[in-house]
């Protein structure tokens, strides 16, 4: 697993620097997705109807190991160095851009999250008898990132049909996402145009498409 930090909203410019790689992999990930509704009852009705509210951002929560004893990588034994490189990715104030750095979570080629960090909790489990740190637990918690202008333009209403914001799961095409939005695969062109994709047969996962209502030519 590597994290990678950048500066801007789009994820195109990395902060300075190698990507952290985790030392030992997480054992479990928790990717968090919901859908909000307000329950409301029509009158001479048994039970309240759901109505669609939102859809709040996605949240990925996992633990690493940092273990410096030297048995997992006889290289990285500084804890504190290990320490401040994550958080220097992930925490730190960045006075460049007035806010700590965008993060992306990447494990292989199919977890694939962009976000920010919300949470970081540090528990030192093993000690040097002078009582320097050899191994820490670190619980993270990272909510999905979205920039305004992905928002303004998933919100504008444009017609009375609804935008959808597509995440892209690695082996997607985007045929087979146009028909799983509208049962029909034929706007896939189109769709490629409004997202302005050069390559749509090889689509990232994690990548996120706005698939509008109007389909037009571009």
């Amino acid at each position: 697993m590597k994290i990678t930090g950048y500066t801007d909203e789009n994820f195109q410019q990395a902060f300075p620097g190698q990507p952290y790689t985790v030392m030992i992999n997480p054992e479990t990930i928790k990717w968090q997705r919901g859908i909000e509704y307000n329950e409301q009852q029509a009158p001479n009705t048994s039970a309240p109807s759901q109505k669609y509210k939102s859809t709040p951002v996605e949240k990925l929560n996992f633990d690493i190991v940092i273990d410096c004893t030297g048995i997992v990588d006889s290289k990285r034994v500084d804890m504190n160095q290990e320490i401040s490189s994550l958080e220097s990715i992930i925490y730190t104030y960045n006075g460049k851009i007035h806010r700590p750095n965008f993060v992306k979570v990447q494990w292989g080629k199919s977890l694939v999250f962009k976000g920010v960090l919300k949470s970081m909790d540090t528990s030192y489990t093993l000690f040097k008898p002078d009582g320097s740190p050899l191994r820490a637990k670190l619980s993270l918690g990272f909510s999905e990132y979205i920039s305004p202008q992905s928002v303004e333009e998933l919100d504008a209403k444009k017609s009375p049909d609804i935008t959808h914001l597509i995440s892209v799961v690695e082996g997607n095409t985007l045929p087979q996402l146009c028909e799983q939005t509208w049962n029909d695969d034929s706007y896939y062109i189109q769709v490629a145009q409004y997202n302005e994709l050069n390559k749509f047969r090889n689509l990232k996962g994690g990548q996120k498409l706005i698939f509008p209502p109007i389909i037009q030519p571009v």
